[in-house]
């Protein structure tokens, strides 16, 4: 299969998973469909994983790097409040180790992939490359904490989302792309775009 139609099959998978899933939240299967969100979450990895072309080891050098390192700003947000705010993590996302489900390292390099995939090609500095795609992923999280809160991933203290929380989004976001765009680690194709633009779809409908 040519890399092509192999993306266009990804992104037709995705599409109808995604679909289904706004479909089946808003039955009275709910509870049934949020339960599958750990699953959710790996499908869409994988996705974005195949799509690739380059499988280096420098590539998955990163992406193991991503993983630990959000991991670990959770870990340190959840268990000081230092970073983000005050929050705790429900039981939607799966499995917890120290209070930390192990699928948001995945998280939030699936999210840092994408948005850095949507500036790769753009003709202006690194730096404002990594900005923009910092941004983009400030925004996603904007769009989706009510969703996040309604649905049981988290929840904050008060049950505010504070300033702070975004503050520390735009920052290590902007780190992670900047690490992966300046590593020339990062491909743009219709899944790793596509992907970045389903979940803004998703989240937003499930705002409203």
């Amino acid at each position: 299969m040519s890399p092509l139609k192999k993306q266009n099959l990804l992104l037709v998978i995705l599409v109808i998973f995604y679909s289904v899933g706004l479909i089946g939240l808003h039955t009275g299967y709910r509870s049934y469909f949020l339960g599958l969100t750990p699953f959710n979450l790996l499908l869409s990895f994988g996705c974005l994983y195949l799509s690739f072309k380059d499988y280096s080891l420098k590539k998955h050098v990163d992406i193991i790097l991503i993983a630990a390192a959000g991991y670990s700003i959770e870990w340190i947000g959840v268990h000081t409040s230092v970073l983000f705010g005050h929050y705790r993590y429900g039981s939607v996302l799966g499995y917890k180790l120290d209070g930390i489900p192990l699928i948001i390292g995945l998280n939030w390099v699936l999210l840092t992939f994408t948005s850095a995939a949507i500036v790769h090609k753009w003709q202006i500095p690194l730096v404002l490359k990594a900005l923009v795609a910092g941004a983009l992923m400030t925004g996603l999280d904007w769009i989706l904490e009510p969703v996040a809160i309604r649905s049981g991933f988290w929840s904050w203290e008060g049950h505010v989302v504070p300033v702070y929380n975004y503050i520390c989004w735009m920052i290590f976001s902007t780190l992670f792309s900047y690490w992966i765009l300046s590593r020339k680690n990062v491909e743009t194709n219709k899944v790793t775009v596509g992907l970045f633009v389903i979940l803004v779809i998703f989240f937003a409908i499930l705002n409203r």
